[in-house]
């Protein structure tokens, strides 16, 4: 049977490019006990920082003072006894490493094993003839990427750097427009020591069923590995076991033929798995044994879901762009994801599953891994099973060319594809794979204004190489050849996938392919309320920047930073034209003169032009079947288009997005000749309601209300009533009124509609009573007048809270918990809002 032994005791030292021998730093017997201890996984900035030797990168401008390391050649020595017995005669061992940052040279015991150079792919050796026992040593070195690529080809267009495209690392190290230019290098995966008899499971791929009343077929294939002749017979067999829970649901087995075996399973009652609003994301668990000459030399075990999924490209003479799984056409509501770290072998599991929980509990059910970042690792795809969100993978190419007539480069993005395909394909939550991200549309456009003339360089790659791979390996999951793609702009609104980027970019559509790029960066030109003429068929990104929470930026900024237009703020804000806050801002806001109104402005722009647009997509269902927000999360403490910031800390938008993307969402449509009020619905049966819409002045009158019966077909929309505005007004001031949406059976949460824009409204001075209850785990807030955008912190603590950012009217309280971020009790909580004053309340020791 296989076994691994993870190696974990590891140090590290840099030094000058070229002042050392290799053979020397990498001899078994070359004294280390001077280096400094690091954790593996990890990285070389995070051990330096934890060692007292720089401060964090983050913090202020430490970036930039901390560049020297990049510059430097730093080595990795591990140690690992072995004992006599454990060399065994017949059986292999192999030298895994699961992920090298990036350019590395690999020894053991002082013997070149060899090179790698690609942060995605693992890379492992024989070293069955090179372990001794006794102690051992394994020796890794790694070089300056800018050393590196400093004689290679940097005509290549590349957004933010040049050097990145010829590293095949995370594109986003090197500088994004939410991100930090700091290229980190390490041993940011495990390390392992495997031991085999020579033939191994390489991987599992359960495809596409067929399913039919009550049973269901569903092919399983194995690829084996073995010693010798790949096309030798031996007396070898895969065996499969389908299990649900306890219970056996299926099983079979075939001989093994070259380096493959398939079975198809019969599975009776067959349990389906759905994204999490259509209903239980249902995993069974797979069990494969590879049996030669009678004994059992491998075993792999791992979750399955039964489930078919296409992407309809067209239906009934239109164009479509819409994931249909289990038969049933699901709309895609979710947002992309970045790494989760500047630092990736600093991110935990933990902290994986965290950002994914939020999501899920945001009623997101996809998930888009964006091509700048990371194959994220196995964690990640086995808690998007587990919780019925589908991702959107994207290969790791961005905003660049690529230099595909390189035959090195190719061998290893070959390499790279093949892996990555086969490490994920058993998924169930992976939809569909993407060639890169915003290639051939910048390309095009460029071309076409005059700003590039080389030819589409990465073509092979997204056309030729990646079709030909899952044709192999993955040929019933679509492919989309990079995002955006389709119609007569790569960015149309009339066909495939769209990224929004007229708000806050001020991208003008539409465009055609052979013109000009057009840009307008005026109020009216970046505002949210573009959205509202989108028809794209689906939008993989759009996003509204808005800064970090107080907690968050009271910890990574120097003192002094905490200032509206400080250099230190500037400084987090990597956006090419960080204006454009102001330019939205002041559509809807007003541009804010402190601190506190930018924080509080910048959050609120953002929660509503979110919503707005999410409201007016999800009203087009099917037309628009997909709106994934950029983005989930934040890699470093900055001002960026997260909804989530680095410290885990929901913004405004994301607990708007718990409201706007629940299943069940009632949406009023305001235009200055009528109201349309819309009922969207989800779920998988249809759904009966009464819904109630109330007009309420800000002091707390009742003006206007009434009530109407609702049937929504399942995964349906319905539009529930038109309403001539004057008529609901009665004379009252748009300024100084709400309208609130209601569910009478409490199948959707409340819904606050606002008549103006916010630096319009008339909202009378607010008092906010704030009490500890008692437990010291709830907080109670009452308002006197209607409250806008009520917000609940703890003082130094990254307190996270069951609901925030809230609003309510005259005369209400409402009861919050605190769920992450304080342990034990209470003992302070601040409360603001857009137009009362900061309330502390504090609990004496």
């Amino acid at each position: 049977m296989r076994e691994e032994r993870a190696i974990t005791e590891w140090r590290i030292e840099g030094f000058e490019p070229g002042g050392t021998r290799d053979t020397e730093v990498a001899a078994r017997d070359y004294i280390d006990h001077f280096w400094l201890p690091a954790e593996v996984p990890g990285d070389v900035h995070t051990t330096l920082h934890r060692a007292g030797v720089i401060p964090h990168p983050f913090y202020g401008h430490n970036d930039r003072r901390t560049r020297w390391v990049e510059e430097r050649v730093w080595w990795y020595r591990g140690h690992f006894f072995m004992d006599e017995g454990s060399l065994r005669a017949g059986e292999t061992l192999e030298l895994v490493f699961e992920g090298l940052d990036t350019l590395a040279t690999i020894y053991l015991n002082g013997r070149e094993l060899g090179r790698h150079a690609n942060m995605f792919v693992p890379a492992t050796f024989d070293v069955t003839r090179e372990l001794v026992a006794g102690d051992n040593v394994v020796a890794v070195k790694f070089d300056p990427v800018a050393l590196a690529v400093k004689e290679k080809d940097h005509g290549l267009w590349a957004a933010f750097n040049r050097d990145r495209v010829w590293v095949r690392k995370a594109q986003s190290h090197f500088g994004w427009d939410w991100g930090p230019n700091i290229v980190p290098c390490g041993i940011w995966r495990p390390v392992v020591l495997r031991r085999h008899r020579g033939w191994r499971i390489q991987s599992v791929n359960p495809r596409t069923p067929f399913i039919g009343e009550g049973w269901a077929k569903w092919p399983v294939e194995v690829e084996i590995l073995r010693p010798g002749d790949p096309e030798g017979k031996e007396d070898a067999w895969v065996r499969i076991v389908l299990w649900d829970g306890e219970r056996k649901a299926a099983e079979g087995e075939t001989p093994v033929i070259g380096e493959k075996a398939s079975v198809d399973l019969k599975v009776l009652r067959p349990k389906l798995w759905w994204t999490r609003d259509l209903g239980e994301p249902h995993l069974y668990r797979l069990e494969v044994a590879l049996i030669v000459r009678g004994e059992e030399l491998d075993r792999r075990e791992q979750g399955a879901g039964l489930r078919t999924l296409t992407l309809l490209r067209e239906e009934d003479g239109e164009p479509r762009f819409t994931f249909v799984l289990n038969g049933r056409p699901i709309f895609a509501k979710g947002a992309n994801w970045i790494p989760a770290d500047q630092f990736p072998g600093a991110v935990t599991e933990e902290r994986i599953a965290g950002l994914l929980e939020a999501a899920g509990q945001a009623g997101m059910n996809m998930i888009r891994v964006w091509g700048g970042g990371l194959y994220e690792p196995d964690i990640f795809y086995e808690i998007c099973d587990r919780l019925g969100i589908l991702v959107w993978q994207d290969f790791m190419f961005a905003c660049a060319l690529y230099p595909d007539y390189n035959k090195d480069f190719m061998e290893n993005v070959k390499t790279e594809v093949e892996t990555v395909v086969r490490r994920l394909r058993g998924h169930p939550c992976v939809a569909l794979w993407c060639g890169n991200n915003e290639n051939e549309w910048l390309w095009e456009m460029m071309v076409s204004d005059g700003r590039l003339r080389e030819p589409f360089y990465g073509e092979r790659i997204y056309h030729r190489l990646i079709p030909e791979v899952l044709r192999r390996l993955d040929p019933d999951r679509p492919y989309w050849p990079s995002s955006p793609y389709g119609g007569a702009d790569h960015n149309s609104a009339e066909e495939g996938d769209r990224h929004n980027w007229q708000v806050w970019h001020g991208h003008v559509y539409p465009r055609h392919f052979g013109e000009p790029e057009r840009v307008d960066r005026s109020v009216q030109g970046v505002s949210f309320k573009q959205y509202l003429k989108d028809t794209a068929r689906f939008v993989s990104e759009f996003g509204i920047q808005a800064a970090a929470n107080r907690y968050t930026l009271e910890k990574w900024l120097p003192d002094g930073g905490l200032e509206w237009g400080s250099r230190e703020m500037a400084y987090r804000n990597k956006d090419a034209h960080p204006q454009t806050a102001a330019l939205v801002m002041a559509g809807y806001t007003r541009v804010p003169q402190t601190f506190e109104e930018y924080v509080m402005n910048s959050m609120l722009i953002q929660a509503e032009g979110l919503r707005l647009a999410v409201e007016h997509y999800r009203r087009r269902k099917f037309a628009t079947s997909g709106a994934l927000i950029w983005q989930l999360n934040d890699c470093w403490p900055g001002i960026s288009w997260s909804i989530i910031d680095y410290e885990g800390l929901p913004k405004a938008a994301y607990y708007y997005a718990r409201r706007f993307f629940h299943p069940y969402l009632l949406t009023l449509e305001v235009k200055e000749t009528e109201w349309i009020l819309h009922a969207v619905w989800d779920g998988p049966d249809p759904l009966s309601d009464e819904v109630t819409m109330e007009l309420v002045d800000f002091r707390g009158k009742r003006l206007t209300m009434a009530k109407w019966p609702v049937q929504v077909p399942a995964g349906g929309r319905v539009e529930i009533a038109r309403l001539a505005p004057e008529e609901w007004l009665g004379g009252a001031d748009v300024r100084r009124v709400a309208v609130a949406l209601r569910s009478q059976t409490g199948r959707t949460p409340e819904r606050w509609v606002y008549l103006c824009d916010q630096k319009d409204m008339d909202l009378p001075q607010a008092s906010l009573e704030v009490e500890i209850l008692e437990g010291g785990r709830e907080v109670r807030v009452r308002v006197d007048v209607h409250a806008r955008m009520i917000v609940l912190e703890v003082p130094g603590k990254p307190a996270v809270f069951q609901e925030n950012f809230f609003d309510l009217a005259a005369g209400e309280s409402r009861v919050v918990k605190v769920t992450a971020g304080v342990s034990g009790e209470l003992r302070r909580v601040t409360a603001r809002c857009l137009n009362g004053a900061p309330v502390m309340v504090e609990i004496a020791r």
